[in-house]
């Protein structure tokens, strides 16, 4: 097959899984997510339900098709960051700029109905909540790897494997709870009646403080930590 075959190839894949995103889209939207079948997509997007099932192996998956960055995002911001980046601060910085970018695309009118729909489906929720663990795994993986690898929270290691997983883990952790936090916050605010933009506002002005507290605080029990006899 020659490149020019196998580009076109692709391509039309690539608009035949654009096509079923944006029919599943606009049902989810018109429907709510858990009244609209996998037949019913096929039939929008006008292809048969098995081709909807080569693109996206369950409804969930497609829904959240392109809207989750972070789950692998954070670990990437980690893992390549720049040369004496701290973890940590690569963390921080990674989350803070995900953040706003989400909660300014969320209050857009056009993302409206993804808000909703997720708000009134349970089965979202609860994907949604299944794709922060994995995030916060993938995350923590990374984060342990760097603790040996150079100055983690600007410190020389002496952490012992057991202080130094619970520490990966920890910051990890803590770093997507104070996100996800933020996130179902604001979008309490968008789906309030009576709330106003200053209420959004509020929301969004949090987040540097919040993370730039969370940096310090781990910062500072990594030095604790690191520091303290192992024997």
């Amino acid at each position: 097959m020659s490149e020019v075959t196998e580009g076109r190839r692709g391509a039309r894949k690539a608009r035949t899984r654009e096509d079923i995103r944006e029919a599943a889209q606009r049902l989810y939207a018109e429907r709510g997510f858990d009244e609209v079948t996998s037949a019913d997509i096929a039939t929008a997007a006008g292809v048969a339900v098995q081709t909807v099932f080569n693109h996206f192996g369950t409804k969930e998956e497609l829904f959240f098709a392109g809207r989750t960055p972070w789950v692998d995002g954070m670990a990437r911001a980690v893992v390549e960051r720049p040369p004496d980046t701290d973890p940590l601060t690569a963390l921080r910085a990674y989350l803070e700029a995900d953040l706003v970018a989400r909660l300014e695309h969320e209050a857009r009118p056009e993302s409206r109905s993804y808000v909703e729909v997720l708000s009134r489906s349970p089965v979202l929720q609860a994907r949604e909540r299944s794709l922060v663990e994995l995030a916060a795994t993938r995350l923590a993986d990374a984060l342990l790897a760097a603790i040996p690898a150079d100055s983690y929270a600007g410190i020389a290691q002496r952490a012992d494997p057991v202080t130094a997983q619970v520490l990966a883990q920890l910051s990890g952790s803590l770093f997507l709870v104070a996100g996800r936090t933020l996130v179902l916050a604001h979008r309490r605010v968008l789906l309030d009646p009576a709330a106003d933009e200053a209420a959004r506002r509020s929301v969004a002005r949090l987040i540097t403080a919040v993370l730039t507290m969370l940096e310090d605080g781990l910062r500072a029990l990594a030095r604790q930590e690191f520091a303290a006899p192992t024997g």
